[in-house]
């Protein structure tokens, strides 16, 4: 049985750990040090190992602690290769929102990009890689079929769903992704989105008006 801890920094951060030790990190996103101190210390007392560190997408906000997980756990970022283009101005982004000069941590960029299908290992499970542009034409779904849990970052939220009007977002593909995972899912899904609380597929399904296809 996997265990889920989420942190809420600026987006929300999930550590995700098994009966082995063995965890993923899901957009690592502490910004502050008493967030980057919080997230520490729950691995140590936990005794966890971390073997991967998992982006949903390449939003500034959902990535402001890579550094802290490359120099404590000697991880890499891994994010689709469609989100290429936020990599390559995620510096300019953050210097935009923070005032130039206030962000005074690393910026650790992927070594490697994840493809829809692939599968994550971790302990004794398993996390699929689903790829939902429209977001972010690199957003994914991290999906645990024998645990019946998905990390959807900004794609699909409690009773909302990600934003299509940013740069590199579309509307129609978001659609096509929010459809797609109304049949993947089953009801009893249970949803960790990148901001706000978690859900399950079948609430979504009846009262999140955005995913009324008809």
């Amino acid at each position: 049985m996997i265990k889920v801890k989420r942190f809420e920094f600026s987006a929300n951060c999930y550590v995700v750990s098994d009966d082995t030790g063995e965890c993923v990190i899901i957009d690592p996103c502490a910004h502050y040090r008493r967030y980057r101190e919080n997230f520490k210390h729950y691995i140590s007392k936990e005794q966890l190992k971390p073997v991967r560190c998992l982006l949903t997408h390449g939003h500034y906000d959902h990535l402001l602690s890579c550094d802290q997980v490359r120099a404590e756990y000697g991880l890499y970022p891994e994010i689709h290769q469609g989100d290429k283009p936020w990599m390559a101005k995620v510096e300019q982004t953050i210097e935009e929102v923070f005032g130039e000069g206030n962000f005074h941590y690393d910026i650790v960029k992927p070594q490697r990009f994840l493809d829809d299908g692939e599968i994550i290992k971790f302990g004794n499970h398993e996390l699929k890689v689903i790829h939902t542009p429209g977001h972010s034409p690199g957003s994914v779904v991290f999906y645990c079929e024998e645990e019946k849990v998905a990390f959807t970052g900004d794609t699909l939220f409690r009773c909302d769903i990600g934003r299509s009007d940013l740069m590199f977002g579309w509307e129609v593909d978001l659609m096509q992704s929010l459809k797609m995972l109304t049949q993947l899912l089953p009801d009893d899904c249970v949803i960790w989105p990148g901001h706000d609380l978690e859900s399950t597929m079948g609430y979504e399904k009846k009262n999140n008006r955005f995913l009324n296809f008809g």
